[in-house]
């Protein structure tokens, strides 16, 4: 699981570059990241939102920012944030489906479905297959089988966006039991798996 004291000294580096480097927005970019790690979702809007006003060319790639709206419950901002970075971006499927997610908690799941957008070209097989369940085009255990195709990332991958889609459901039951299985049993030096760790935390299923 997530290794807190690796992390706190993380914390605490940034802290130092900051207190260098007032004014470089990479510094509250990279803490901001840190502080969801932890669980600390306002701070790191906080940092998010302090580098965007030193940098106004971030506004579109702070897909971070985006996430942290999520969890803070932020949902209309966390899909603006993510049509935003779309901009740039617009073949990414994870980018499609937290705007899906974020419209969903506001919309509900049907009306998110209908305002899905297009993508086509994700290079991830896996992230292909997720997008065709969030488009309502697949089974779940299609997705399971492609995520199988890609090893541990793409069980990882699989296991972590079938939680989530069955949260937009609202089955915490399949919420719990895939992303649980995502976070203890397919761990990756990734933003996303620490994603899945502080899902738990912050929903009490640790």
């Amino acid at each position: 699981m997530i290794n807190r004291n690796s992390l706190e000294n993380d914390l605490n580096r940034w802290h130092n570059f900051i207190r260098m480097s007032p004014n470089e927005p990479k510094g509250y970019v990279q803490r901001g990241m840190v502080r969801f790690k932890l669980a600390q979702i306002n701070e790191s809007i906080a940092d998010f939102d302090t580098a965007e006003q030193l940098d106004a060319r971030l506004t579109p790639y702070l897909w971070q920012r985006g996430l942290s709206y999520y969890y803070a419950g932020r949902f209309e901002e966390g899909a603006k944030q993510f049509e935003i970075d779309l901009t740039v971006n617009a073949q990414d499927v994870e980018e499609t489906v937290w705007r899906y997610l974020c419209q969903a908690r506001f919309l509900g799941a049907s009306e998110a479905r209908k305002l899905l957008l297009v993508v086509k070209n994700d290079p991830r097989l896996v992230m292909r297959q997720v997008y065709e369940l969030f488009a309502g085009n697949c089974t779940p255990d299609d997705v399971l089988v492609a995520g199988k195709k890609d090893g541990k990332r793409g069980n990882f991958y699989s296991h972590l966006y079938l939680g989530l889609y069955y949260e937009a459901l609202s089955n915490t039951e399949l919420a719990k039991e895939y992303i649980v299985t995502a976070a203890s049993q397919y761990p990756l030096d990734d933003y996303m798996w620490h994603l899945a760790c502080v899902h738990q935390v912050l929903r009490g299923w640790e």
